[in-house]
């Protein structure tokens, strides 16, 4: 069994990483967005033990979110300049897809519907279907959102209140053909299993459920199928968290859970916190796996390849000590660890 190994990618952003992805057909290839207004792709080298910058691609304000279009050069991006962009990697050509009216949160593409949605602050969707010119269609939100993830059938948007909704994707596809933005109701309108704000939202690769994570130290685990059984399944439990010292009272020092990613083969997941720690956990046993080696900063995004075989860690100062002269400037780090065979590989239900 090869031997797990960790390195640093070249040339990192000058501040805080918002999002990383890696290529769903390429998996060396890697897309990162940073509040220091550029997206930055790169490749990295196996059984070298780096990952070089290939490009980097300018915007006009932070970028809030990336991810891969249909295939290894589409990119789209979403900026707190409250634009859609769709990026082609290869010419570096960016082309507006969209407008919203505050600055855009997230955007997933689902490579099974050729369908790209993204989320805004001013408490919309934007359903794109990026190889036609037609305007996108508008879905309005109960609430503000701050995490969105897809399955390959599902997207669950999670927003303030503890709302969340989750949307069907072949059925967007089809509203979408016919222009018919009335016809998109959630399939599923949920109240969070976690009582404080959602930091992030990851679907299981199997299509059968999520997890989500809050400010709070804590993750929650559900499952898309209504039924008494299904939701009987669901449960939560805190992380990232460490004991304060008795002369200060004891008790939890609690961090915000920021990043979640599924592994792609295995179906356990990572997360990340506040703490500088990353964790791998196996959902259905309902147990941890492993925690790494405390990071020198906060951990802000994850993200596995699609293979699986490596794990990209985003790690800068995090907010937990107030925003007042903040600067990620030489302390944003892209760390990958190249995974051993069965690293991420569950041990099975007690």
């Amino acid at each position: 069994m090869a031997p797990s190994t960790q390195f640093e990618a070249a040339q990192p952003p000058s501040d805080a990483i918002s999002a990383l992805v890696f290529s769903p057909d390429s998996p060396n290839r890697l897309l990162v967005s940073s509040w220091d207004k550029n997206v930055y792709l790169y490749e990295v080298v196996d059984g070298a033990d780096e990952a070089k910058l290939v490009n980097q691609y300018e915007h006009r304000a932070p970028v809030l979110d990336v991810c891969f279009g249909a295939n290894r050069d589409e990119a789209f991006t979403a900026g707190l300049d409250q634009q859609v962009k769709k990026i082609d990697l290869a010419t570096g050509e960016q082309t507006v897809l969209s407008k919203h009216s505050q600055a855009v949160r997230c955007v997933v593409f689902s490579p099974e519907h050729s369908i790209l949605i993204s989320a805004s602050w001013d408490n919309s969707l934007h359903i794109h279907n990026p190889s036609s010119s037609d305007p996108p269609i508008t879905i309005q939100l109960p609430g503000k959102p701050h995490a969105m993830a897809a399955s390959p059938s599902k997207v669950v948007v999670a927003m303030t209140a503890r709302l969340v909704h989750i949307y069907d994707l072949p059925n967007i596809a089809s509203a979408l053909a016919s222009g018919s933005a009335s016809s998109i109701q959630p399939w599923q309108q949920r109240e969070s299993s976690l009582k404080f704000l959602t930091r992030a939202v990851a679907c299981m690769p199997n299509d059968a459920g999520y997890a989500t994570s809050s400010i709070e130290g804590r993750v929650a685990v559900e499952w898309f199928e209504d039924t008494a059984e299904s939701q009987a399944r669901k449960y939560a439990f805190k992380c990232h968290r460490q004991a304060a010292p008795e002369d200060e009272g004891g008790g939890d020092i609690v961090y915000p859970v920021n990043a979640l990613t599924f592994h792609p083969v295995y179906g356990t997941f990572a997360s990340g916190g506040g703490d500088g720690t990353v964790a791998l956990w196996d959902a259905e046993a309902k147990r941890r796996m492993r925690q790494y080696q405390k990071f020198p900063d906060s951990v802000a995004a994850l993200a596995f390849s699609k293979d699986g075989k490596y794990l990209a860690i985003g790690v800068c100062p995090g907010f937990e000590t107030g925003m007042e002269n903040y600067s990620g400037e030489g302390k944003t780090k892209i760390f990958l660890r190249e995974l051993g065979e069965t690293e991420a590989k569950g041990k099975g239900a007690k």
